[in-house]
């Protein structure tokens, strides 16, 4: 029987051993897509505790908690204490047999609070004593977390308005051992049926200073902020769809009866979202940046929650729409016009992975090694099983070998062990392919494409010589 978690957790083979312990495990991480707060690493944040670090906006572990029969008062509520929120998770942890968040609670106990113990209702007292104990201490202050982590690369989210302040604070101080780049988010833009569109159009003309009173206004005032955020730094956008189409017609008339408070039709919506898509994409690629899209989310699901709490408070889910033709129409629109820039598409609903992974083929291009690209599993996917599937999929149907790895899609500065998780899952599934005989045994050969897979694609790909 094997000891819990320890040094060759998940890796079953003499070649995985090898490969994740001298080749993988000492690899930068490159986190090119998550939702951690910049003014937190710009003032250097102290966590008050370890429910502040672990269960602070953490919708992951919110809903393992409520899964427990756990009154929502523990788990999100102002009138409990961080000890008993703490608590709710830890009775709940032993129960959480095979959820990958098992496994990243015990490797983050590790990796950071150097903690063998397993976190229960019995252990909660000493692991919540120790973890805050150590959180007084530099080495676990936001910067501290960065820099023993390897972290080299952080891409956060963030919307169009953004001054960016506190990006240009980190450049500036260099106190941080990564560089932090913003990541472009036009969901407030693109959301043409909401209630709070017509506000948010105000405030993007304010901060571009365009009157945007047309398609084309509009157009040129998002394109004078990627503008600016590419003068900050920024390598890529991301999109959160909730599914993917493709429908042509007149976006400026789709606007103006938006901007005029009248009903939109489905048919509307998708048509202003097309251009839209179109118009940035092409500015994307004028920077050589990378469009990254996710979508196939359900949110928002229990409505009483949503009134009370609002969105990201997990209540989400996988959806099922169907998005093949749309997503090849969408490429090929911007494919034809020479616009199609670097783009990393996720869907939630793994059923996808083999379209996906089929669709990448059709749209790639010299400029860079899999210009387009299967991004990794994302959020209910990104289990221990889900990454083997993905890795397999894309495996069946592209080149391995070109793929930009694993990201963190957190915001939790801990969650960086995501990523040694994530090496020890390829690094077993390429050890195992290799001892079935169907890989060459070739260890230097195998060490570089870890590696690549690892740090150096995702390097190379988002252009991070330039960041």
């Amino acid at each position: 029987m094997k000891t819990f978690m320890d040094e060759d957790f998940l890796l079953s083979t003499p070649t995985a051993k090898v490969l994740f312990h001298e080749y993988a495990k000492q690899m930068p991480i490159i986190d090119y897509h998550c939702h951690i707060n910049p003014q937190q690493i710009a003032e250097n944040h102290k966590f008050s505790s370890i429910t502040e670090a672990w269960l602070g906006g953490d919708h992951y572990k919110w809903r393992m908690i409520r899964a427990n029969g756990v009154a929502e008062k523990y788990i999100t509520g102002t009138k409990s204490s961080a000890r008993e929120k703490f608590q709710k998770f830890a009775e709940a942890m032993p129960k959480a047999i095979g959820n990958p968040l098992y496994h990243w609670t015990h490797l983050e106990l590790q990796r950071y609070f150097h903690c063998d113990k397993p976190l229960s209702a019995d252990t909660a007292d000493e692991i919540w004593a120790s973890c805050n104990k150590q959180l007084e201490k530099d080495e676990l202050s936001v910067l501290g977390i960065i820099k023993q982590s390897n972290v080299k690369t952080i891409g956060t989210t963030d919307d169009p308005i953004d001054d960016l302040k506190w990006h240009k604070k980190i450049k500036a101080e260099g106190k941080c051992s990564a560089s932090v780049i913003p990541s472009f988010r036009p969901d407030k833009a693109m959301r043409i049926e909401k209630p709070e569109f017509s506000e948010y159009i105000k405030k993007l003309a304010e901060v571009s200073g365009i009157e945007i009173n047309s398609m084309t206004a509009l157009e040129e005032a998002l394109a004078k902020r990627i503008a600016y955020f590419n003068e900050v730094g920024g390598r890529a956008s991301d999109h959160a769809l909730e599914y993917v189409f493709y429908r042509e017609g007149d976006a400026n008339q789709v606007l103006q009866k938006a901007l005029a408070g009248q009903a939109l039709t489905t048919e509307d919506i998708e048509i202003y979202k097309t251009a839209l898509l179109l118009a940035v994409g092409k500015e994307y690629k004028k920077y050589d940046w990378v469009m990254q899209i996710h979508y196939s989310a359900l949110r928002d699901n229990n409505t009483a929650e949503f009134i009370k709490q609002g969105p990201d408070t997990g209540f989400d889910c996988i959806a099922s729409y169907n998005c093949g033709e749309g997503l090849v129409h969408l490429l090929d629109a911007l494919n034809k016009t020479g616009n199609l820039p670097k783009v990393v598409l996720y869907s939630l609903n793994p059923n996808d992975n083999a379209m996906l992974g089929s669709i990448i083929g059709s749209f790639q291009g010299p400029e860079v090694a899999g210009k387009i690209q299967h991004g990794c599993p994302w959020w209910f996917n990104d289990t221990k099983t889900g990454m083997q599937e993905q890795l397999i999929s894309l495996a069946n149907l592209s080149i391995l070998g070109n793929f930009i790895g694993m990201l963190t899609d957190s915001r939790s500065f801990l969650s960086y062990a995501r990523h040694e998780y994530f090496r020890r899952i390829l690094c077993d599934l390429i050890g195992t392919w290799v001892e079935n005989g169907e890989y060459p045994n070739d260890i230097k050969a195998l060490g570089k494409l870890v590696q690549d897979i690892s740090y150096n694609n995702a390097h190379r790909y988002f252009n991070l010589d330039k960041a």
